[in-house]
């Protein structure tokens, strides 16, 4: 039952999210064979200020090694 988080700028309308969550929940069915039931999406706001602190520490440079898609900017550089 996979559960994927999306943490993003803040800024997105609730219509531009739920498009999003519809899209990813798709192509994690397509991927691992889940029907929609068993999919959740959740999408976190998080200001710019607040990006490098709570998003791109704990979550990117801390499991560099378990990211498939690694990003192509280093805020702590």
């Amino acid at each position: 039952m996979p559960h994927i988080i999306v943490k993003m700028l803040a800024g997105r309308s609730d219509s531009q999210k739920k498009m999003l969550a519809d899209e990813i929940t798709k192509v994690v069915m397509k991927q691992t064979g889940n029907t929609e039931d068993a999919v959740s999406v959740s999408i976190i706001d998080i200001k710019q200020s607040d990006w490098t602190e709570n998003v791109y520490k704990p979550d990117i440079a801390a499991n560099w090694d378990k990211l498939y898609k690694k990003p192509g900017y280093n805020p702590l550089a």
